[in-house]
């Protein structure tokens, strides 16, 4: 298969959908030595060139956060059979945290964010592409949830952001996405039958790309 392109996975889906989970259980179905999960969450611009006020004002839920260019480098390289070294983000800084991590070349790579399937040329690289569809009061129960809890953040202050950032994005840039999903899985990581049905599928193509 080492001579073969890798097979690659797009998980997306709103904040809260369970897409992270989706992922990650997909990813334990393998071999880990045959799979690599990568977040578009690690490709949040660096803004070490802006003051932190500015900093603060940044969109997160909005395409132009994202460094599609050297995510697209990225995987054109890993498709090469190159490894790469991904960049962290460091959410209090609110800029790209100084560690990278080494991701060598595996046979499978997922790639999994909210906004994977708006930008084109991600798409086109994608051998399947999965949209993780969750109602919006399920998503907004769960970022409360893991926002007052993981992020010490107020209920208050997470509802206004929901409000006003999070859910006209969603609508505006997440949800026209799904159009361009092979897959469509309702309620997340809840999904077993979807992720089994998910993971034989992609041994299945495993095997049409090894042949």
């Amino acid at each position: 298969m080492n001579s073969n392109r890798p097979v690659i996975i797009g998980v997306a889906g709103g904040t809260g959908s369970g897409k992270t989970t989706v992922a990650k259980e997909i990813f334990n179905q393998f071999n880990q030595s045959s799979i690599v999960l990568i977040e578009q969450d690690a490709y949040y611009k660096n803004q070490d060139h802006l003051a932190f006020e500015e900093r603060l004002k940044t969109n997160y839920d909005h395409p132009l956060a994202f460094d599609n260019e050297l995510l697209y480098a990225h995987l054109m390289q890993l498709t090469d059979r190159s490894p790469i070294f991904k960049p962290a983000y460091d959410y209090a800084n609110h800029t790209r945290a100084k560690e990278v991590s080494k991701i060598v070349p595996k046979d499978v790579i997922i790639l999994e964010g909210i906004l994977i399937l708006e930008d084109e040329r991600l798409r086109s690289m994608m051998d399947i592409k999965v949209f993780v569809d969750t109602d919006a009061d399920i998503r907004i129960m769960r970022r409360i949830l893991r926002d007052t809890q993981d992020r010490g953040r107020s209920i208050d202050s997470v509802i206004e952001q929901y409000t006003k950032v999070v859910r006209p994005m969603h609508l505006q840039f997440v949800e026209p996405t799904k159009r361009y999903a092979d897959v469509i899985i309702p309620e997340g990581g809840e999904n077993k039958v979807a992720i089994d049905l998910m993971a034989t599928k992609i041994r299945t193509v495993i095997e049409q790309q090894s042949t």
